[in-house]
Formats: C-alpha cells, sequence, structure tokens
C-alpha cells in the first residue's frame, strides 16, 4: 500500500489529507466518479475535523462542517465501518446530568495513521543523531538490532518449512508485516529464486541510511542459511526490493561465517 509521507527536508507537501482507499464504482457504464469523490471528501472533512477537535458528538461535527446530522451520521457510520473512527461515551467532568451520556467519535489507531504523519522524519532525525554523536559503527549496530528484534519469530517460520520452501516462507512473514514479499524462480540461467519485497515501511528512511538495508540482507542470508545478493531496493529509486537467493547453498555454519563479506557488499545498492 502507498503512504504518502515528508520527504527527506520534513516538510509536508500539501495540508493533511485522509488517504483515498476507495474504488470508484460503475453503475451501467456511466462512473459514479463525481459522487464517490464529493463523497470521499466529505469524510474526510468529517475526519479532520475530529483530528483537529478531538472526540466530537454528531451535533458538533455537524455544526463544523455545515451538514445535517442525519447526513453527518451518515459519513460518521461509514467511517465506522472503514475502522476510522469509533463510537464512545462522552467523558463527563464534574456532576454527572439526567440521561444517557452523549455518544462522541473519536479517531482510531488506523484512523491517525490515514492522515499524514512525521514518523519518517522522526525517525532520520534520530538516526542521524546517533551516526553524529556515535559515529556510523553505532548506526550499523542499531540496524543489526533492529532485525535481531524479528529474528526470532521469523526464524521459527522459515525452520518449520522444508529447505526447497523457505524462501516462500520467508516471503509469507514478511507479507504479514506489510512488506508484500513474494518469491519466483530467478530468470535466466540463474539457478535459484528472486525474493520481492512490493512495499517497504522504512524505505524513505533507508534513501538516508542505506545501513537499514544492509543489516536486513545480511538477516535474510542468516534466516536462509545462505549467501544471498541484493539486486535492486526501492530505497535506491527501483521499483522493488529484489534478492536473489542461490537454490544450491553452503551449510548454514559456512553460510554464517560469510554473511556479512558477502551479503552486505551489495545490500542497498543496484549493482547495474
Amino acid at each position: 500500500m502507498h503512504r504518502t509521507v515528508p520527504g527527506p527536508g520534513g516538510g509536508l507537501s500539501r495540508p493533511k489529507e485522509l488517504r483515498n482507499n476507495g474504488v470508484v464504482k460503475y453503475v451501467g457504464e456511466a462512473p459514479q466518479e463525481e459522487l464517490a469523490t464529493g463523497e470521499r471528501s466529505t469524510r474526510n472533512r468529517v475526519a479532520r475535523s475530529i483530528l483537529d477537535h478531538g472526540p466530537s458528538t454528531a451535533a458538533d461535527l455537524a455544526k463544523r462542517v455545515g451538514l445535517t446530522q442525519a447526513a453527518v451520521r451518515r459519513h460518521l457510520d461509514a467511517l465506522v465501518s472503514d475502522d476510522v473512527v469509533e463510537a464512545r461515551e462522552q467523558r463527563v467532568y464534574g456532576a454527572r446530568t439526567r440521561g444517557r451520556p452523549a455518544k462522541v467519535f473519536a479517531l482510531t489507531d488506523c484512523g491517525r495513521d490515514a492522515f499524514d504523519q512525521s514518523y519518517d522524519k522522526l525517525a532520520a532525525d534520530a538516526l542521524r543523531w546517533i551516526a553524529e554523536t556515535a559515529g556510523d559503527e553505532a548506526l550499523v549496530a542499531f540496524a543489526r538490532a533492529r532485525m535481531a528484534a524479528q529474528a526470532e519469530a521469523y526464524r521459527a517460520v522459515v525452520e518449520a518449512a522444508a529447505p526447497e520452501a523457505r524462501t516462500e516462507a520467508l516471503a509469507r512473514a514478511l507479507s504479514a508485516d506489510g512488506y508484500a514479499a513474494t518469491a519466483r524462480s530467478a530468470p535466466g540461467p540463474q539457478q535459484g529464486e528472486q525474493l520481492c519485497q512490493h512495499h517497504c515501511p522504512v524505505a524513505h528512511v533507508a534513501e538516508q541510511f542505506p545501513q537499514l538495508c544492509e543489516a536486513e540482507t545480511e538477516f535474510f542470508s542468516s534466516l536462509l542459511g545462505t549467501h544471498v545478493q541484493r539486486l535492486a531496493t526501492l530505497a535506491h529509486g527501483d521499483g522493488v526490493c529484489t534478492t536473489f537467493v542461490p537454490r544450491s547453498s553452503p551449510t548454514a555454519p559456512q553460510a554464517s561465517q560469510n554473511t556479512h563479506s558477502v551479503s552486505a557488499s551489495t545490500a542497498g545498492r543496484n549493482p547495474a
């Protein structure tokens, strides 16, 4: 899934906006694009109003966005269905009045993530501070520690698979973490497979810090028990992260000895 995020400079190129994940529907031969776009735009305004003002009642939202309460409730129902907002009882401070407390609508974690965030800039600033204060070695150590924190779960999935199915098992584990990964036979005379990652949650940060790609490549080599070669990366501007995994591999102890020297040599770069 594509995310619009701040660039390396950290500035937002446009006002915060709820990302469009909808699909234009067709009735007969006429596309309802204008209707769909208008609906999305109004729901964006409703969600943005909650982001700006906090948990809100339907009545408050109706006043702020200039709609009837009935229209606002219809959009809120859709946003609740999409897990963008959730309904909860309004917190009452002081003496509670008679009657049921008003229902308010608040953004879910998913809803907040649907707006542009500055997480990439924060991560890049943190890594830059590490490099400037402790040196590149500390940055490399951080990148490897980040991958080591995921090692146990990934290793269990890979080792449970037959040797010839381990690249595919790794692809499934990566997909579960949002990398949209696939495994396929390598084209041409190469004897092996290509592990492809069609999405990378940290691609924008990795553009500035290729040590993240290098640590990931070493991690793949360790998991699969063989040297691997990174052919392309999203961070480098390629369309997909591609890692070549040879079909005939050395034993695991031999692979671990060669991991840093062989895998990292091309990690994060497109040798072409």
